[in-house]
């Protein structure tokens, strides 16, 4: 996949539409340490692709968000590293090119309440990217909008009401509808769906993979859910303390985890499956992630990671940084014993590929004849094409 780091050239590659590049970011606090929250990260994202970026909370995956977007500070807030976008750099652009520029690449905020002027009418909202880039004339503005309204699931009535008159899931939907305005070609979602329900969630998602069909749109998704992220994502990049530890497509992550990290992370998940989930076991990581303030030396992970303490502490850990390098088939791992991680019982509980007790193996024997008698089943009666039936139509919220 394209978002695996390559040897950087100084140029986009003919199908990139975003290269970032040793991206960092650092916030300087007077009398005290400076916090770097993004530490040479870089990664690429193909036209038409999805790339999800998770991590622990403090991990950088949002800053490093809106340092692509160029929504950082000023003052107390030094970026460095190259973003391109379209093979146009952009980390250094500002005034009216990079107002002209951004019509390409909007942004799905958090928060769906508090990222919408509560005095605003929904047709304020939407409309206002349109005032701001002179497009179309007042009637025009009105048909986008009501045009939006309906891409995402809303009534054309809504345009007239006020934010606190819709739910979260319907204030997600105007967030939606307000980065599609101007017809971007790049979306940045920022936790989209961690503010709503576990339900509407899935009908966010399943939103945003609509539009993405629809419009051949290209995403960055930052989340703390990798059920989420799964579910929309083509590559991942997993964050902690500001630098990408594992990048690969997302079948390969969740097949085969390379990263202690990522296989922690994994291992929270549920796996809907009961034959699987049972005989699984969840590895708790001791302690809070580090400030980045001052974090630990080497391997930013070696203070909580659970093969460093089976491996007995090996010192290259704590003094020698692990390069983000390719493992085979577009999957890089930060990790010097990346090989180690591979095969261990706790990767293959994590992805589900071991089960260790008796309920489980009796679970999985249990699952295994069901899934015989459906196979007859659907000889007699189905004619085993596998198409699996479009999702029902978007209802609001």
């Amino acid at each position: 996949m394209s978002a695996v780091a390559r040897t950087w050239t100084g140029r986009s590659g003919p199908t990139s539409l975003l290269e970032v590049r040793d991206l960092e970011v650092i916030f300087t606090r007077r009398g005290r340490r400076d916090v770097r929250a993004v530490d040479g990260v870089s990664f690429s994202v193909d036209a038409g692709e999805t790339v999800g970026i998770v991590g622990e909370s403090g991990s950088g995956k949002s800053i490093t968000s809106l340092a692509v977007m160029g929504l950082l500070p000023n003052r107390g807030c030094d970026v460095s590293g190259s973003i391109r976008f379209d093979g146009e750099e952009i980390a250094t652009l500002g005034g009216e090119r990079l107002r002209r520029l951004r019509k390409r690449f909007q942004m799905i905020f958090q928060d769906p309440y508090s990222s919408l002027n509560p005095r605003m009418t929904v047709a304020g909202i939407v409309g206002a990217a349109l005032e701001i880039h002179g497009i179309g004339t007042r009637r025009e503005r009105r048909e986008r909008i009501a045009e939006l309204l309906q891409l995402v699931g809303l009534p054309t009535r809504a345009a007239e009401r006020y934010p606190h008159q819709f739910s979260g899931g319907q204030r997600q939907r105007i967030g939606v509808a307000r980065a599609l305005a101007v017809d971007p070609d790049l979306i940045v979602a920022d936790e989209p769906v961690s503010a709503l329900d576990v339900s509407i969630r899935a009908q966010i998602l399943n939103l945003l993979v609509r539009l993405q069909d629809r419009l051949d749109l290209t995403y960055v998704v930052v989340s703390h859910d990798l059920a989420a992220v799964r579910r929309i994502s083509d590559t991942v990049a997993v964050m902690y303390l500001g630098r990408i530890v594992e990048l690969a497509p997302t079948v390969q992550l969740f097949r085969a985890a390379l990263h202690p990290y990522t296989v922690a992370l994994i291992s929270a998940v549920l796996i809907p499956d009961p034959a699987l989930q049972v005989g699984r076991r969840r590895i708790i990581l001791t302690g809070e992630i580090p400030s980045p303030a001052n974090p630990p030396t080497g391997c930013h992970f070696h203070t909580r990671c659970w093969l460093y303490q089976r491996l007995d502490q090996p010192e290259r850990c704590r003094t020698e940084r692990p390069p983000l390098a390719d493992r085979g088939g577009g999957h890089a791992a930060a990790c010097h014993f990346a090989e180690d991680v591979d095969g261990t019982p706790e990767q293959r509980q994590a992805m589900g590929r071991g089960v260790a007790t008796a309920v489980g193996q009796a679970t999985l024997a249990a699952a295994e004849a069901a899934a015989a008698v459906a196979t007859v089943d659907l000889d007699v009666g189905d004619d085993g094409d596998g198409d699996v039936d479009d999702d029902p139509p978007l209802t609001t919220t």
